[in-house]
C-alpha cells in the first residue's frame, strides 16, 4: 500500500535499553531532550488524535506518533494494520516535570478517548487500536492505576491495557504532527472531562 492509501484509510481502518532511557529522535521542531525530561506512551486508538490532544499541553515538550507492544521489529504502517504485529498505535510523549506531571497527562490521556471501548476507539476497529498505557517505570503505573480507579468508581467500565513499556518504534514521516500539517480536526478523538473536576 502507498503513502497516498495509507494516508485514506489510517483513522479508519525489543530494546537493550530501559524504555525510560530510549531517547526519541531529533525532529527539527522539537528542542533537544533535556536530563530532567521524562517519556509516558499511550494508545487510544488513531495515533493522529492522542498526538493532536497532548501536543496541546502546557509542559510537553514534544509527542511521537509509533508503534509498540507488538513482536516485529521496526514495524511499518502496513504491517501493523495487517492486526499481524502485534503492536498498537502509540505516542511517546516527552515531558517537562517541573511544568506537568505524569499524572496530568494521564488525565488527559482518559479525557481525550473511551476507555471503555474494546478493541478499537470511535470508527476504528482492531488490535492496533485497542486503549492502553504502557508504564515506564513504577511511579507510572501506580498512577494510571489510581486514575483508572478513580474512573470505575465514577462508573465507568474500563478496558485499558496497564502494560510495561516495550521497545518505541517512531511511525512513518506522514503521520507525524498530521493534524498541524494538514489542518484537519480530529474525528476520532474529543475531550470529555471525566474526572468531576
Amino acid at each position: 500500500m502507498g503513502v497516498l492509501a495509507a494516508l485514506l484509510v489510517a483513522c479508519s481502518s525489543s530494546s537493550p535499553d530501559s524504555p525510560a532511557a530510549t531517547a526519541p529522535a531529533e525532529t527539527a521542531d522539537a528542542p533537544s531532550p533535556q536530563p530532567s525530561d521524562q517519556f509516558a506512551y499511550f494508545a487510544g486508538g488513531c495515533f493522529w488524535g492522542v498526538e493532536h490532544y497532548m501536543q496541546q499541553l502546557d509542559g510537553v515538550v514534544a509527542v511521537e506518533s509509533g508503534y509498540m507492544g507488538g513482536h516485529v521489529d521496526a514495524p511499518s504502517y502496513e504491517q501493523v494494520s495487517s492486526q499481524t504485529s502485534g503492536h498498537l498505535e502509540t505516542v511517546r510523549v516527552r515531558l517537562d516535570p517541573a511544568r506537568v506531571s505524569y499524572e496530568a497527562i494521564a488525565k488527559r490521556f482518559f479525557e481525550i478517548h473511551d476507555p471503555t471501548q474494546a478493541d478499537g476507539q470511535g470508527p476504528d476497529i482492531g488490535p492496533e487500536y485497542r486503549s492502553a498505557v504502557f508504564y515506564a517505570d513504577a511511579a507510572q503505573k501506580q498512577t494510571t492505576e489510581k486514575l483508572i480507579g478513580q474512573l470505575e468508581a465514577r462508573g465507568y467500565d474500563v478496558v485499558t491495557e496497564v502494560r510495561a513499556a516495550d521497545r518505541f518504534w517512531p511511525a512513518e514521516d506522514y503521520h507525524q504532527d498530521y493534524y498541524a500539517k494538514t489542518g484537519k480536526t480530529p474525528y476520532c478523538h474529543s475531550r470529555v472531562k471525566r474526572f468531576g473536576d
